[in-house]
């Protein structure tokens, strides 16, 4: 196993939503994934609590299932009007950019059921409808470590890309999958797989100073 030559600001400005480059012909250990989600488990967790779970499916024929109801999802968002192909229409800097971002996510969907894995993270119980803070207490403790299994993945050579149009239809992934929907919620579906080389780059995001508020909301 590989584990590339990254400072820790490389790996963090580096890992990116990887759809186009993932490689669809090399197969993937379980070994690799598992290692991958061991030191996912050193994130934090809302109270210590460690109510996640991670379902890793690498069988075809559910993978090919998870990704028709990614396709359907995906069919309805990029055809509404409020769907992120529209967003930055007006902006002739960011316009293009979002334009490379819709091609990808089609890519994706296009491809999903070839993806070698697909890693759902969930957590114990089930996310309740009205947002606020009992909502956010749950994904507040599954998605740092998501995003650690991630980062691991990234330096291994793998490529990652978290995902939640599939959850439109979680109840039937959770049949297909033989998740408890009544007590288990899915928090995305992380398509993971070797990428076409390693030379990501840093992502062209907004100014600090358009995001930053400090002591307040000011402007």
């Amino acid at each position: 196993m590989t584990i590339l030559d990254l400072s820790a600001t490389e790996l963090l400005t580096t890992t990116r939503a990887v759809r186009k480059r993932l490689d669809l012909t090399r197969p993937v250990e379980l070994e690799l994934i598992q290692e991958c989600l061991q030191l996912a488990l050193q994130a934090p967790t809302g109270g210590n609590a460690q109510r996640w779970h991670f379902v890793v499916v690498t069988d075809a024929d559910k993978r090919a299932a998870l990704a028709e109801l990614y396709r359907r999802s995906f069919a309805v968002y990029r055809d509404s009007a409020g769907s992120a192909g529209a967003l930055y229409a007006d902006d002739p800097q960011r316009a293009p950019q979002q334009k490379r971002v819709m091609d990808s996510a089609a890519h994706l969907a296009d491809h999903m059921h070839e993806v070698p894995v697909h890693v759902i993270p969930c957590s114990e119980g089930r996310a309740p409808m009205a947002q606020g803070a009992s909502s956010a207490s749950m994904w507040a403790s599954v998605y740092p470590a998501a995003w650690s299994f991630m980062l691991a993945a990234r330096l291994r050579g793998l490529g990652t890309c978290l995902t939640t149009l599939h959850l439109v239809h979680e109840q039937e992934a959770a049949e297909l999958l033989g998740i408890p929907y009544d007590r288990i919620s899915q928090g995305g579906l992380i398509p993971t797989a070797h990428t076409l080389g390693t030379d990501f780059k840093p992502a062209r995001r907004q100014p600090l100073a358009d995001v930053l508020h400090v002591n307040g909301w000011s402007g």
